[in-house]
């Protein structure tokens, strides 16, 4: 550890020295299935959560997540039930304010057959689900935070923790406390695992969007008088296919599911679309919706039929800005000073990063562990990161204090 003054070298060695009790946490915290739809787990997952970073000061409260609608396959509008959001608020008046995000959800339901720990390699890699992405991400900020509190530079330094319980279904019940949280900060860091096994970081991002379109027809006898009815099933292709034509390099467009439909001998009077879009740049996302509002409406025009759009741009793109390239900084230099060789990519993927950095805070979003196979039942954690990437946190907020 080279570089590192005093008060630097005791906050990196009290982060590291935090390895047992992080993996003992990240151990905990695994082995209650939390996924997102299962709310009975993310209360769970929450209650320990919440007796966790009760170690810190501040005022801890669960927040009530913001009412959700979807659309059911019969173009009904329904509410989505979501878990409560962890939030604390710690030294308010500082002089200076950052954030520090994480999700407790993972992409694995209550009758998912990956359930259990599993240790790939003894002590060294650890299997189970979330491990990775990201309760091993969550010890790795409460031991950074902890290791810092206990600095001398602890007074000056205020900050948010958000834990919400629905990242891995677009953070829409919790898009506005991120939004809240995000308000007037310096800088935040998000515990999302590296985007490679090496540490590899999430540089830019792109934005993503889910939008389900209704369409509602006329229905008619297929033999009798077919042209008197308005085919939703042919419209609803209609406009898959004007929206997968305006795919580009810069901007992914998935038509992924059609619903409704009707016997062989009845014209469909319903149809819904579901359709993914992933922009590059703000200007790609501008030329989405203009793209989606086109589509429709000429679909709507050509077909008689009437269509219902639901959804939107839930993750904004998340472009590389001079104050994001400055975070980074601090971040590699950071890592040299403690042996770990930190670089950073471009990522098609999406996080609560891009919602923060919309925001014009700049945010580094996988400060959590090296691991891999995410979102699979491969889903692993190198153990060793967990001591490496806290060190790193908490000489980063450092720096960033002292910048």
């Amino acid at each position: 550890m080279q570089g590192l003054n005093e008060t630097e070298r005791t906050a990196v060695e009290r982060a590291m020295g935090a390895q047992s009790a992080m993996l003992r946490d990240t151990m905990k915290w695994a082995k209650i299935n939390s996924g997102s739809r299962n709310l009975e787990g993310l209360a769970a997952v929450a209650d320990e959560l919440a007796d966790a970073f009760s170690s810190l000061p501040g005022d801890l409260e669960m927040v009530e997540p913001t009412t959700v609608t979807a659309v059911d396959d019969k173009g009904g509008e329904y509410e989505l039930p979501h878990g409560k959001h962890l939030h604390m608020r710690v030294r308010p008046d500082a002089p200076l304010q950052l954030l520090f995000t994480g999700h407790m959800d993972t992409v694995f339901p209550v009758d998912h057959p990956f359930q259990n720990l599993d240790w790939l390699e003894p002590e060294k890699v650890l299997g189970g689900p979330g491990v990775a992405d990201m309760k091993g991400g969550i010890a790795v900020m409460l031991a950074a935070l902890q290791a810092v509190e206990q600095s001398a530079d602890a007074q000056r330094i205020g900050y948010e923790v958000m834990i919400n319980s629905d990242e891995e279904v677009g953070s829409l019940s919790s898009a506005a406390l991120i939004a809240r949280c995000a308000e007037g900060k310096r800088a935040a860091l998000t515990y999302e695992p590296s985007a490679l096994p090496d540490g590899t970081l999430a540089g830019a991002r792109g934005g993503s969007g889910n939008f389900s379109f209704t369409i509602r027809g006329k229905s008619a006898h297929a033999g009798r008088n077919p042209r008197d009815g308005r085919n939703a099933l042919v419209a609803a292709a209609d406009l898959a296919l004007r929206l997968k034509a305006g795919m580009d390099d810069t901007l992914s467009v998935n038509p992924a599911k059609i619903d409704g439909g009707s016997p062989n001998n009845v014209v469909p009077d319903l149809a819904i679309l579901r359709v993914n879009l992933r922009p590059v740049s703000t200007e790609d996302q501008a030329r989405a919706e203009t793209l989606l509002e086109q589509s429709a409406a000429a679909v709507a025009k050509e077909h008689e039929v009437a269509i219902e759009r639901h959804g939107g741009f839930a993750r904004p793109p998340k472009p590389m800005t001079p104050p994001m390239e400055e975070l980074f900084g601090i971040v590699k230099k950071a890592g040299a000073d403690l042996g770990q060789e930190i670089g950073w990519k471009a990522t098609g993927g999406v996080c609560d990063g891009n919602n923060i950095a919309a925001k014009k805070v700049p945010v580094v979003d996988t400060m959590g562990v090296r691991g891999g196979a995410i979102h699979s039942p491969d889903e692993f954690l190198i153990v060793e990161s967990l001591a490496e990437r806290a060190a790193l946190s908490a000489l980063t907020i450092l720096r960033i204090a002292n910048s």
